[in-house]
């Protein structure tokens, strides 16, 4: 297969014909002898990824001469519904292509990554080994060639999203979700976000190079931004080596990491309410700020879309049960609790909503209760209240003063950056 790699120039964007024409190269050589394919793109959570845009183009490449089946890489989340489907691959992908992703139940065991290796790269914070399991479709020799389609970009668990990522935990199972999860809170969040070789990518690394060699497997994978809603992608990586998620990874830390001059005393976030309708995923709100807020400061989520805690039912109720109430509690109730022992990837998502006591988080919604919300242990603004204060339609991204003179630090779409003081960030 092609390897290929596009950066647009300074602030610009990839071009669709740039675009068509690098999804073209990438299977030219090969487009003769396939005959079914597996496109693995992300869920309607990473709608600014231009992942729906790529799927498309490689599915009307591909429809007239072979069976396209497409597996949207969920790891936990909730299948997507018709109407994110049309709105992410649009009205001329059908909806039969789609294979859900069951990470409880339709994954196979394929390896393990040793206790003592675990060991090593966590600094003996975690020594048991995790099983590598793999929705079965990746190992059905009928597909000529898979294609993992995504987004990288900072993020709380792996430090960089996507690459293998995308298959371990998007196509995986319990074991390697939970565990990778836990293993990431117990390093610490802010030592991984924003980096490469984290321990977490260490596993992923690991189980790429020694389980899936023989998978006819390509990683297409993007760095986008966002303004206004407009998606620009700066750049396209198109292969199978860890050298073009490495190049990715240099993009994405210039294009969607910001770092603030002074830690902020307030920020509010908006989420949008066709991405984010639960906290398990709402939070990227706090992931992505925490490096940049004062100690004592505070954090105002706006959140239209939010209507429960957890993708899951299983992860809502445990959600509901033990609340974001720190690392220290929870570290203690997972030794105590056999049902976060069995869901140690809720455990690992509630230490990271936590802010630890050290600034305050207050959503604002309108599809949960103040009895839900407080129950959680998050502060509690009716929507209609807080969009009289902080409406995003007067709101730009950055800094902005409110008519009875306060600052806050306004961002639009948490999922596409990470913020952070740089002493923090770097220290």
């Amino acid at each position: 297969m092609s390897e290929i790699m596009i950066k647009a120039e300074c602030e610009a964007s990839i071009s669709d014909a740039e675009l068509l024409r690098a999804i073209k190269q990438s299977i030219e050589v090969a487009k003769h002898r396939l005959k079914k394919v597996l496109l693995l793109p992300p869920d309607f959570t990473r709608m600014h990824s231009g992942a729906g845009k790529i799927t498309a183009l490689y599915y009307e490449i591909l429809k007239d001469t072979c069976k396209v089946d497409i597996m949207p890489a969920l790891g936990t989340h909730e299948p997507m519904s018709r109407q994110e489907w049309t709105a992410f691959f649009g009205e001329r992908v059908p909806m039969d292509c789609m294979v859900v992703h069951n990470w409880r139940n339709d994954v196979v065991k394929i390896g393990e990554v040793p206790g003592e290796y675990i060991s090593n790269i966590s600094e003996g914070l975690v020594n048991e080994p995790i099983n590598v399991e793999v929705n079965k479709r990746l190992l059905d020799k009928t597909y000529n060639l898979i294609i993992s389609i995504g987004q990288v970009v900072p993020h709380e668990v792996v430090g960089m999203a996507n690459y293998s990522k995308n298959i371990f935990v998007g196509c995986g199972g319990s074991s390697m979700i939970s565990k990778s999860h836990m293993l990431g809170a117990f390093y610490g969040m802010e030592r991984i976000m924003g980096r490469d070789a984290t321990p977490v990518r260490k596993v992923f690394d690991y189980a790429e190079e020694n389980f899936i060699k023989n998978i006819p497997l390509i990683y297409v994978m993007t760095v986008t931004t966002a303004e206004e809603g407009k998606v620009s992608m700066h750049g396209l990586f198109i292969g199978r080596k860890r050298k073009l998620f490495e190049e990715a990874v240099k993009l994405s830390q210039k294009k969607n990491l910001v770092f603030v001059d002074r830690p902020l005393k307030k920020v509010v976030v908006y989420l949008d309410e066709r991405e984010f309708k639960s906290t398990w995923l709402g939070n990227k709100a706090i992931y992505r700020t925490r490096m940049a807020i004062a100690d004592g400061g505070e954090l105002i989520v706006l959140a239209p879309g939010v209507r429960k805690f957890g993708e899951d039912d299983r992860n809502d109720e445990l959600i509901r049960k033990y609340g974001y109430v720190g690392r220290k509690k929870i570290l203690e109730l997972v030794k105590k609790k056999e049902d976060l022992q069995g869901n140690l990837s809720v455990a690992a998502h509630l230490i990271h909503g936590s802010s630890e006591g050290r600034f305050s988080i207050t959503y604002s919604v309108e599809k949960l209760t103040k009895e839900e919300v407080t129950g959680i242990n998050f502060g509690y603004m009716p929507l209609e209240e807080a969009y009289k204060m902080y409406n995003p339609r007067k709101l730009k991204d950055g800094f902005n003063t409110l008519k009875n003179g306060e600052e806050i630090f306004y961002i639009s779409n948490p999922a596409l950056g990470l913020w952070a003081d740089r002493n923090r960030f770097e220290g």
